[in-house]
């Protein structure tokens, strides 16, 4: 195993450091490039928003970085390792590191929320059902669930508990990268906010890097270090919320000074 796969299993990841790397990305479906020679990093401890208009590609590039969807030019490295040339093993591995919580939850409904939890532990972890339950019961504690939630189904969940169940089964294997697919859409603003809050505390307690697709406003502006923003296929410009004030782009203006965003900045 490489020595940047040793120091992953270790958790030794200095903060910082370029743990994704996207050059050259081109992806899409059918005859349509969605994405096309889109360049990316992300770093070790950071939050990073990736937004853009409907139909720009973000969820494509959170999909293709993940493998879920093939690429069809570019190279992608997690960790330093190019994920198409490396050994089954070693994808393993960086699999093992990343936590993806998708858009609405997409938690199995027929299993409760412990189960759901459990999924990856039973994928990739050879553990009893009792350590499994216990370690399970910690996620779910560690985002601010209530015990009783261990044994619900999805169907018996609210809007802000589902989405903290798919967090807390993106953190089953303790993972260094977390992706999150527009984690507060659907939230009212004050359960928008104490995700916003726990993504950040969790990031500041576990040392997490943070890859986070969203339209929420107010999560780019709280709990973000950099913005990358997604227009003609690529990642138009990339920095902080004042840098976003700054830009000159017909949508990242109106995105970033329009109407909705009045009570984050002055215009």
């Amino acid at each position: 195993m490489s020595d940047t796969l040793a120091a992953i299993e270790t958790g030794t990841l200095p903060r910082g450091e370029v743990v994704i790397s996207v050059r050259g990305l081109t992806s899409g479906f059918g005859d349509v490039n969605v994405i096309e020679n889109l360049d990316l990093d992300a770093y070790s401890g950071e939050i990073l928003g990736v937004v853009g208009a409907s139909g720009t590609g973000k969820t494509v590039l959170l999909r293709t970085i993940l493998g879920l969807l093939p690429k069809r030019a570019g190279r992608i490295e997690i960790f330093g390792v190019d994920v198409e040339t490396c050994t089954a093993a070693e994808r393993e591995a960086i699999d093992r590191r990343l936590g993806v919580m998708f858009q609405l939850g997409a938690l199995f409904s027929s299993l409760t929320v412990l189960q759901n939890v459990q999924v990856p532990m039973r994928e990739h972890l050879n553990l009893s059902q009792g350590l499994m339950d216990e370690l399970a019961r910690l996620k779910l504690d560690l985002v601010g669930l209530p015990p009783s939630a261990a044994t619900k189904f999805p169907s018996e969940l609210s809007g802000g508990m589902t989405k903290r169940a798919g967090l807390a089964r993106a953190l089953a294997l303790d993972p260094e990268i977390v992706f999150l697919d527009e984690p507060t859409s659907g939230l009212d603003p004050i359960g928008a906010a104490d995700f916003d809050q726990l993504i950040e505390t969790l990031r500041d307690t576990l040392g997490l890097t943070v890859f986070m697709v969203t339209h929420d406003l107010d999560s780019l502006h709280t709990a973000c270090d950099r913005i990358a923003v997604l227009a003609d296929r690529r990642v138009l410009i990339e920095g902080s919320f004042a840098e976003m004030l700054e830009f000159e782009h017909p949508w990242v203006r109106r995105y970033f000074r329009g109407p909705r965003a009045r009570g984050l900045v002055s215009v």
